[in-house]
């Protein structure tokens, strides 16, 4: 059997707020390997670190110490525009609340964000999904299931083939999130590897692999060998 690739390998991650007797430990010595073509849910409660983990994978917090290796170089050694170039070209960011903006049209999120500037791939992602009618709208006008779509598309719109996701259907009623399950589901099985961080336990069972955090650290990594599909996830 091919062994599968490493896109992403993070080693012996510490993170932690505070100091003294208020030091508080987000990440604990966390190692863990993200493989091509994996579906991968990362599984806690608050304040487990998944996150946090999460977050250093895309390059918007830094660690205390460790590594990630992505393509072969630390980009915890990076420089500003070495970690600007990264979370332009080399993964998609999916958050809990949208991160639109506001002020500006569906199509021009789409299209301005860094790395996602092709026009012609922009109108065809909010055809995909469902909203090419709603591109001249504001985000504002649109519900939370639709601003999330829309937030997907965006991050679709780049070459990256590595997706993040943090609690993307945390904001979401649940026709809403299932929606963006189904849909972030489909963007897998055409090749994308899927990092996806939930509380819900019944949202992992889409996943592959899961991984469990608590209190900082990983406290299981397995295979899922009963994946259920996103339409038949409830919760």
């Amino acid at each position: 059997m091919e062994e599968k690739k490493v896109l992403i390998e993070a080693r012996n991650l510490v993170k932690t707020y505070g100091e003294g007797e208020g030091l508080m430990y987000a990440l604990n010595d966390v190692s863990l390997k993200v493989y091509e073509h994996d579906f991968l849910v990362i599984l806690g409660g608050s304040g487990c670190g998944k996150s946090t983990f999460l977050n250093m994978l895309g390059a918007i917090d830094k660690v205390d110490s460790g590594e990630i290796i992505v393509n072969g170089r630390d980009i915890v050694k990076l420089k500003d525009k070495g970690l600007t170039l990264y979370r332009r070209n080399e993964i998609g960011f999916i958050y809990q609340f949208f991160n639109l903006i506001n002020d500006i049209t569906v199509y021009q999120n789409v299209t301005l964000a860094p790395g996602s500037r092709n026009k012609e791939k922009a109108l065809k992602l909010l055809d995909r999904v469902g909203l090419l009618d709603k591109k001249d709208k504001f985000p504002r006008q649109l519900s939370g299931g639709q601003q999330q779509r829309v937030a997907i598309a965006r991050a679709l719109n780049k070459e990256s083939n590595i997706l993040l996701c943090d609690e993307p259907t945390g904001a979401l009623d649940d026709a809403s999130g299932k929606a963006v399950l189904k849909l972030l589901e489909e963007i897998h099985n055409e090749g994308k590897t899927v990092v996806l961080v939930t509380h819900t336990r019944e949202i992992a069972q889409m996943a592959n692999r899961i991984v469990t955090m608590k209190n900082g650290k990983v406290i299981k990594d397995e295979i899922n060998e009963h994946v259920v599909k996103a339409e038949e996830v409830e919760w």
